[in-house]
């Protein structure tokens, strides 16, 4: 591919402009993977700020204004900075791998949609700088908060949010292409590795719902500067609007953070399992039926807006419908195990308990979704604990799962087992000392979002607290073990996972992409 420079003259181009210019897609999704970890640790950082405020009640370590921009801009930090382009550096890494294919379709665009995102970044974490602080309407942005009420930085904050949208969609394009146009002869739809499948589909999401997170953020700009009312009663507007708008985006938002985290472990359960993937089919139909049902979902976020009975029975029941797929996939990843020559391996640990501590989440998913119980649970620390075990063990754990169980491909050097076992049970133990105790705070009564609390809520804030300190330090572990096996290390053989036992993975993995030399006949 050529490199932006005349190649014939110059040779490769070296040092920064290697990375500037780059349509390797090997390179573009390091840059990608390197800049969500970092983004990690920034909103890790903000999200300490937020326990060590809750650390006792009382306890004024920053001011409620800027605890209130911490709390917005970790979210956003987390979500669109942390979460997603992890994933978009996996795909980006391992489909054309996966699929036989020389690189992704659309190289160049590949390139740009890259290098948006860390002025987009640069520019919404520079509103924490400005007059008046960054965002501090929480990373939902509900009108009219976020329009009339918001610090003059909300422009920033649009069109960074513009921004990182027109990434995500170049990203989707790039791989529906590459999924659609350059699979090897032979790899047929249904022979696709899950990690390809599950990607398939969120590009599809993505290229839905980012156009309407344009729209919102487009409103709110007419409201804040143009005289418009959509978000404003007083001129025949509607902040409900708003949050219909929001989460109409925002429901299939949180599949797209979680649809590839299944494809991850759905690749990395069967190897350490020796055995192949139970019900590779009934998998595909699952993601996609949670693909589907994620459009028609939005509402279960506003069940206390008022609206009709008729909603919420049907919010009510199409949410509780989301919990047969996933159950289907649960189903599906433990009986792969089953039986099975398991060895555990650190990426194993983190899956196997992404898969329990996932479940755990999407059950009290299931509770938050019966609407007259969702009226108590309804903005108290019992939601945050139920999307954080959904989206730090499920998400961020199966991003750390992939990290480990690829770096011997990525780098050709073995990672130090045992430090990254110890990684793995520092964050293990850590994130549910964290969140855990959350649940029991929202049943007791403690809203979110807020700087203080009520004496009653003391004791388990204190131990939330120690266990997010807990956990964010041990991701410098992580940091640490990346680098010294990016350095170097004892190499990675071809078959790279011996198990404890000494046992060689043998069985061939559901799609046969491991060797292209000989491509198999076209069917």
């Amino acid at each position: 591919m050529a490199t932006g420079h005349d190649d014939h003259h110059h040779g490769p181009a070296k040092g920064f402009t290697r990375w500037l210019y780059t349509t390797n897609h090997k390179d573009i999704g390091s840059m990608y993977l390197w800049f969500s970890f970092a983004m990690f640790l920034l909103g890790g950082s903000f999200a300490l700020v937020i326990r060590a405020e809750l650390f006792q009640p009382g306890l004024q370590f920053v001011d409620p204004n800027f605890f209130n921009q911490m709390t917005t801009m970790h979210g956003l930090v987390m979500v669109f900075g942390a979460v997603m382009p992890a994933f978009v550096g996996l795909a980006n890494w391992m489909v054309p791998l996966m699929i036989g294919a020389p690189d992704m379709a659309l190289p160049r665009m590949n390139n740009w949609s890259f290098w948006i995102l860390p002025f987009a970044f640069a520019m919404m974490s520079s509103t924490l700088f400005m007059d008046g602080g960054g965002p501090n309407f929480g990373w939902t942005f509900y009108a009219p908060l976020s329009t009339t009420f918001a610090p003059k930085s909300v422009t920033f904050f649009i069109f960074a949010v513009h921004m990182m949208g027109a990434s995500s969609i170049m990203g989707s394009i790039n791989i529906i292409a590459t999924i659609q146009n350059l699979r090897a002869p032979g790899m047929t739809y249904m022979k696709m590795p899950l990690f390809v499948w599950t990607w398939l589909i969120t590009a599809y999401l993505l290229i839905a719902v980012m156009p309407v997170l344009a729209g919102v953020v487009t409103m709110m700009l007419f409201d804040i500067h143009f005289g418009t009312s959509f978000f404003s009663a007083a001129g025949g507007g509607d902040p409900v609007l708003f949050q219909h708008v929001f989460w109409f985006f925002g429901h299939p938002e949180v599949y797209i953070m979680i649809l590839p985290a299944f494809g991850v472990v759905s690749e990395i359960i069967p190897t350490f399992s020796r055995k192949r993937l139970f019900g590779y089919d009934s998998m595909v139909y699952a993601t996609s039926s949670i693909a589907f049902l994620s459009f028609i979902v939005w509402a279960h976020h506003m069940f206390t807006t008022g609206m009709p009975l008729a909603g919420e029975l049907f919010f009510m029941y199409s949410t509780m419908l989301i919990a047969v797929p996933t159950g289907v996939k649960v189903f599906n990843w433990i009986t792969t195990m089953f039986k099975g020559s398991i060895s555990f391996e650190t990426p194993m640990l983190f899956s196997i308990a992404f898969v329990v501590l996932f479940t755990m989440g999407g059950f009290t998913g299931l509770m938050l979704a019966i609407a007259p119980a969702d009226f108590q649970y309804q903005d108290t620390y019992f939601v945050v604990a139920h999307f954080h075990y959904v989206l730090v063990p499920g998400a961020v754990f199966s991003i750390m799962a992939a990290a480990y169980y690829w770096l011997p491909k990525w780098t050709g050097n073995m990672y130090d087992e045992s430090l990254g076992k110890l990684h793995f049970w520092l964050s293990f133990v850590g994130i549910n000392v964290l969140f855990f105790p959350q649940h029991f705070l929202g049943l007791a009564g403690m809203p979110r979002r807020v700087p203080d609390y009520a004496l009653q809520f003391a004791n388990f804030n204190m131990i939330s607290s120690i266990g997010a300190f807990l956990f964010g330090f041990s991701q410098l572990l992580f940091l640490f073990i990346v680098i010294k096996t990016v350095k170097g290390g004892k190499k990675a053989t071809t078959q790279v996972w011996e198990g404890a036992e000494g046992l060689e993975w043998t069985v061939p993995s559901p799609a046969p992409y491991h060797t292209f030399s000989t491509p198999p006949p076209i069917k």
